[in-house]
């Protein structure tokens, strides 16, 4: 297969994983819990959090969890900034996470953005968006604290190390977070943010090194995070150093429901 053969077909699969009826395109409502108990409009029982864990109470009615039967307090102690854990309701998916505090979002697969999807435009492939790069690992993974697209809101990760590469005989350092499946992933803003690019982030998946750090990065494969789709995301900013002084025209553009 060609090179902009192989970008299609994986430009394709990303679309359709974008298009799941419970995916982040299905996102209608994002709440912070309380720290007492409290309904929320549609959804059934009490929810409410403490210093530990989020929980909820479905007061008779009808939710699953993890295929089974939530009949009395369910408990939830998550990771902060990691993954959430979904609550079923009817045809509703109520996704808890941890984002310093708890915060309950609801995925409808009748969402208005998920139904008027059109995909997602990018760039046409080139290969001139594809650099040979080194990972130079940390002595230590460090903990890097970074921003959130909603005010306030910070996250915090582990950078394993650096990625370093040239373009046109100029050096650019990005630091590296670990991927969600092995990897790394590289949060970066550059000359196209706010113009033909979501201004906030885009991120890169970058696969582990070969022997001698050796690391490919593909702009190509360049993603937009949940928050240029929708408004009930919670995403990272990237790291101090990750932008670009260069314009990455390669990868995901502006979603046009943002245009």
């Amino acid at each position: 297969m060609t090179f902009a053969g192989e970008w299609q077909a994986w430009h394709t699969e990303r679309e359709q994983g974008l298009a799941d009826p419970y995916g982040w395109l299905a996102l209608v409502s994002l709440d912070w819990l309380e720290d007492g108990p409290r309904s929320y409009p549609g959804l059934p029982g009490l929810w409410w959090q403490d210093s530990e864990a989020a929980y909820f109470d479905p007061q008779g009615a009808s939710a699953t969890y993890e295929g089974g039967a939530v009949t009395e307090v369910l408990r939830l102690e998550l990771v902060n900034s990691g993954s959430g854990a979904r609550v079923t309701a009817g045809d509703l998916e109520i996704e808890v996470a941890r984002r310093s505090g708890y915060l309950i979002r609801v995925h409808d697969p009748k969402a208005s953005v998920l139904r008027e999807f059109r995909g997602v435009p990018a760039y046409e492939p080139s290969e001139s968006f594809v650099f040979s790069g080194v990972f130079e690992p940390f002595d230590a993974p460090r903990p890097t604290t970074v921003g959130a697209v909603v005010e306030g809101l910070s996250h915090v990760y582990t950078a394993p190390g650096l990625v370093r590469f040239s373009r046109d005989g100029v050096e650019h350092t990005l630091t590296a977070f670990n991927g969600k499946s092995g990897g790394f992933s590289i949060l970066f803003t550059d000359a196209t943010s706010g113009v033909t690019t979501y201004a906030a982030n885009r991120s890169l998946a970058v696969a582990a090194p070969a022997s001698g750090g050796a690391v490919t990065l593909d702009f190509n494969r360049a993603v937009n995070l949940p928050c240029a789709f929708t408004d009930f995301a919670t995403c990272p900013l990237p790291p101090e150093g990750n932008r670009l002084p260069f314009p990455v025209e390669a990868g995901e553009k502006t979603p046009y429901e943002r245009s």
